[in-house]
């Protein structure tokens, strides 16, 4: 493929970016807007740490050192396990609000990270916290999640 020789590459200019402040759900650890991941070896507690982070986000329930949020929906999307056997007795363990915890039906179509599903719900629900369960789950097939070039193009 052969470049225009006409053609400008499109620049941004870093003295017209606006600085913005980051917004943090639970500082210095997990910002608002952006993609955390919480990594750890099995049986340490992600999935358990998943469950009191949504509890704090729908029912005022302080994270350590943190300020208390107004409520806020949050979709808690899990391939693991099951929701009326284990999710949801755990959400009520950890004192969760149960109305405002989602998860997306995708029993007649896998979900995907590329899905327009998860953008559209995150939308039409108002959610400001979304915890995928584990992210390997819904990369699809043929993902290797330890190469960068096969997980980028993923959004």
């Amino acid at each position: 493929m052969q470049e225009n020789p006409n053609t400008n590459v499109p620049m941004i200019r870093m003295s017209d970016v606006v600085l913005t402040e980051v917004e943090w759900l639970w500082y210095p650890y997990l910002p608002l807007g952006k993609i955390t991941i919480l990594q750890g070896n099995p049986g340490e507690g992600k999935t358990y740490f998943g469950m009191e982070l949504a509890a704090a986000c729908t029912n005022r329930k302080p994270l350590p050192d943190a300020k208390i949020l107004e409520p806020f929906n949050v979709i808690y999307q899990t391939a693991e396990d099951g929701l009326g056997d284990t999710v949801k007795p755990r959400l009520i363990s950890v004192g969760a609000d149960l109305d405002r915890v989602l998860v997306i039906n995708d029993e007649a179509s896998p979900l995907m990270l590329s899905d327009e599903r998860i953008e559209k719900a995150v939308r039409e629900n108002n959610v400001r916290l979304l915890i995928i369960d584990p992210i390997q789950a819904f990369l699809g097939a043929g993902v290797d999640m330890n190469r960068a070039n096969e997980v980028r193009p993923i959004r």
